[in-house]
């Protein structure tokens, strides 16, 4: 099915399954969601379980706050990533710090949904990617789904979270059909996955960037050069140990991450490993990122923006130089 297909199925499932759930948001109903994931489930469930929201972020997160702390297990549809914005005093303020601020009383088992990402020609307020920027907020869980799996099984596994979660759906991937386990793999949301094993360089990504990875790494193998590919899954928390061992079995990294370079979750990336791995390393870590610009509208400027096969490629020979044919 396709990764939508799969996210809506998550979303019924979780319906069905528990009388607490429901969907919140701005056009999450008539109109089936601005990328048609919830399309279909307010003839399925009704007004009660798919609730339409004013256009107002802080409002309608703020109200799925209340409505967690209440003993109900709201998913709040963000339309897309740069909206969050506007509800990022709800998000940072209340729902990551309440349960710290009630002595671990109270939790917020709030889970948010929001489209992320360029690559779709929709300019600089609507493609951003500010995964990593919720990545540095303590409190909340962060996760980036690029999978079948993920979209279908991420969901359940952060509405049983006693706290916040967050999941930044790439909108690219949306219509990319994905084959989809019939009952959940057991991985748990926060533990990195190797999605291609290699033995002379890592590449970690996530999201989005995981796709073009893998091609990247098909296109290395043909001239002698085998990548590993790390799909984070989850931004906050890291799953250090993953990334440790695969930059220890590869001993040069690349970091591929579809936000900026400048205080971005790439260079958090590239700490941790050379403060837990410098002796492993044989180079250092290289990074492709997102250019330092608003996201441009022109589909060939922001195809030259964003990371892909061939910066990644590139930059890949780069780091593992000529100890590799």
């Amino acid at each position: 099915m396709t990764c939508r297909e799969a996210m809506r199925a998550a979303i019924s499932a979780a319906i069905t399954d528990d009388d607490r759930v429901f969907v919140m948001g701005e056009d999450v109903g008539r109109y089936g969601g601005c990328f048609a994931v919830t399309a279909g489930l307010l003839e399925q469930f009704g007004e009660r379980r798919i609730r339409d929201s004013p256009l107002s972020e802080s409002g309608f997160v703020g109200a799925g706050i209340g409505a967690a702390i209440g003993g109900l297990r709201p998913i709040v549809e963000i339309m897309t990533v740069n909206f969050s914005l506007l509800a990022l005093d709800q998000i940072m303020n209340t729902a990551a710090t309440f349960r710290h601020m009630s002595g671990g009383q109270i939790g917020v088992p709030l889970v948010i949904r929001t489209t992320t990402g360029g690559g779709r020609q929709l300019a600089a307020q609507h493609s951003h990617s500010l995964d990593g920027w919720f990545a540095h907020i303590p409190g909340i869980k962060v996760l980036a789904p690029a999978t079948g799996d993920d979209f279908r099984w991420m969901l359940g596994r952060a509405l049983a979270d006693p706290d916040p979660v967050m999941l930044f759906e790439h909108g690219s991937l949306y219509g990319i059909s994905e084959p989809v386990s019939i009952t959940d793999p057991g991985i748990p949301n926060e533990t990195a996955v190797v999605r291609r094993p290699g033995r002379d360089v890592s590449i970690i990504t996530y999201g989005g960037t995981l796709r073009p990875s893998l091609e990247a790494a098909d296109q290395l193998a043909d001239d002698g050069i085998e990548a590993e590919v790390v799909d984070l899954r989850s931004l906050r928390p890291l799953d250090d140990a993953t990334i440790i061992a695969s930059v220890a079995r590869t001993h040069r990294v690349v970091i591929v991450d579809e936000g900026w370079r400048s205080g971005g979750i790439s260079g958090e990336i590239s700490s941790r490993i050379v403060e837990q791995a410098f002796f492993e390393l044989d180079a250092p870590p290289e990074r492709v990122c997102t250019a330092e610009v608003p996201l441009p509208y022109p589909k060939h400027l922001e195809q030259a923006a964003l990371p892909n096969i061939d910066r990644i490629t590139a930059a890949t020979r780069a780091v593992v130089g000529a100890d590799v044919p």
